[in-house]
């Protein structure tokens, strides 16, 4: 079967974006890319400082509420209905709850060829690349670097502690065309 979504895991500032944005160039064919961050940039601002939205600790912790997840749950929804609609689709996601998000991942992209890809990267690069960011709350990279994998069962893992972006991208294109 031909792979239809792609799911980048991994935590802030492990690469996933410009990985995503590399596989776009890379592919064979067009792909559709959607990220967490874009979702919690569309909600309202007042969900982005809530128990029942999403909020960031001055540490880098980050909690969600009920409502975060609920406007989450559509966003899955909608993106697993492009896939089945016939759209590659690329997921940059940070599976906050381990397994427990990959578990909600497999249960909307139903009957859609996954290739699960673990984005990983060395703490301290990842947080190195945070503080050049300046668009964090410092500690995320840190916070999320082990948890979001935890659990995780991956098809595939790169690391962009030493390996470009794009090197990280063409072996996921790789993978992606041995399946189909």
């Amino acid at each position: 079967m031909t792979t239809q979504v792609i799911v980048l895991n991994g935590g802030s500032s492990a690469g996933k974006s410009e990985i995503a944005r590399h596989l776009q160039d890379v592919l064979p064919r067009p792909w559709l890319t959607f990220g967490v961050d874009s979702l919690i940039e569309a909600m309202p601002r007042a969900m982005r400082a809530s128990d029942s939205g999403v909020e960031f600790a001055p540490d880098g912790g980050v909690s969600v509420g009920p409502d975060f997840m609920a406007l989450q749950t559509a966003w899955m929804k909608g993106i697993a209905t492009m896939a089945h609609a016939g759209a590659g689709v690329i997921v940059d996601d940070v599976f906050l709850g381990g397994a427990a998000t990959q578990q909600r991942w497999r249960s909307v992209l139903d009957g859609l060829d996954v290739l699960w890809v673990g984005v990983r990267c060395d703490a301290a690069t990842a947080a190195e690349r945070e503080r050049a960011r300046g668009d964090r709350v410092p500690g995320m990279a840190l916070t999320q670097a082990a948890i979001v994998h935890e659990g995780v069962v991956y098809d595939l893992e790169v690391d962009t502690t030493h390996t470009e972006s794009l090197v990280c991208a063409k072996t996921i294109a790789a993978r992606v065309r041995q399946a189909g």
